[in-house]
């Protein structure tokens, strides 16, 4: 499917970050009712890694960034924009691409935060993809990146076992549309009917007005908590994918048995064999790294992207499936002939 723009968007640099902190499963039994047998056989799970007290989400970005620049052979004078996909931003506000483009040493080039979770890196893909096919940017750093362990109740073990922290990134370039394909397109979703089944409260839940207009009072009932159902979650899960992947391949005119790569998020084990079943494909090509950092949300795409290049296992020509699922619910899958080099 052509889109008729001079331009096509590349990944022409790839970085991640994981925090130096790691919670074994074993260590996790010892805070909450849980063992390692029982985490791994449900998820697939061995381990997580946690930031430090004295990290925020855009240092865990800041270094994935400097790792995906250093790969591109850049700088950060070299980008047009940066795009933070977080469910954890460092603020409310500012911005936590601002304060990226801040430790960075960049300045008057836009930066923004996107959020629709684990599914954020997806979404930012296809944005970017947008945004260079329309001519707008030549250059766009877009890291997903994550500090999940701070919105989670570790008393609670259906949650607290299923999730990490960290950060990935890419720097995306266009040329010519004619090169080597690219980002070949991109399928995006969202059915806010299912917001109940996944969600995590603010940390309060608004200002609540009295009898004089000027005298706001602080409800701080509400938790910053993950709240799930899980196998509700689950069944939803895989029949999306499994929808979204075939949309994307009709649309984009490939056929299944040309996927070289299915790089899904890393929710758990279950989910993602469960996928490579529906679509029929060989586990041998689907990229696995839940077992050494658990759910990252919107970091866990660029994370396992980063985990098979560093690998050395991505080769010229090779076509990828990226895709995601996450609360909202938000679902998507990219189309990527892997063209850097």
């Amino acid at each position: 499917m052509s889109s008729g723009s001079p331009f096509s968007s590349h990944i022409v640099g790839v970085g991640g970050y994981l925090p130096e902190r790691i919670l074994s499963n074993d260590e996790l039994s010892t805070m909450v009712e849980t063992s390692d047998e029982w985490i791994r056989e449900r998820t697939g799970i061995r381990q997580r890694h946690i930031i430090a007290k004295d990290q925020h989400t855009s240092d865990l970005a800041t270094e994935a960034a400097k790792q995906a620049l250093d790969d591109a052979g850049l700088t950060i004078d070299d980008i047009d924009a940066i795009i933070v996909a977080t469910t954890t931003p460092d603020l409310i506000f500012p911005s936590t691409a601002s304060i990226v483009q801040y430790k960075l040493g960049g300045k008057d080039f836009p930066a923004w935060d996107i959020q629709a979770v684990c599914s954020g890196f997806v979404y930012g893909l296809a944005q970017v993809d947008g945004m260079i096919r329309g001519g707008m940017f030549e250059r766009i750093l877009l890291i997903g990146a994550e500090s999940m362990s701070r919105i989670l109740d570790w008393q609670d073990r259906l949650t607290c076992v299923l999730f990490g922290d960290g950060a990935g990134a890419v720097v995306l370039e266009a040329r010519a549309s004619d090169a080597p394909n690219g980002v070949i397109g991109s399928v995006l979703h969202c059915d806010g009917s299912y917001r109940h089944l996944l969600m995590a409260q603010h940390s309060y839940s608004g200002s609540v007005p009295g009898e004089d207009p000027t005298d706001f009072q602080l409800d701080s009932a509400g938790v910053a908590a993950i709240e799930m159902k899980g196998n509700e979650v689950f069944r939803v899960a895989v029949t999306k994918l499994g929808e979204v992947v075939g949309e994307a391949l009709e649309r984009y005119g490939v056929e299944q048995s040309e996927i070289d790569w299915l790089v899904p998020h890393q929710a758990n084990i279950r989910i993602l064999k469960a996928t490579a079943k529906k679509l029929k494909m060989n586990q041998n090509q689907m990229v696995v790294t839940v077992n050494h950092h658990a759910n990252t949300s919107a970091a866990s795409v660029p994370l396992a992207l980063n985990h098979i290049y560093r690998e050395g296992k991505l080769k010229q020509g090779q076509l990828l499936l990226l895709e995601a699922f996450a609360s909202g619910f938000a679902w998507g899958a990219n189309l990527v002939r892997w063209s850097k080099g």
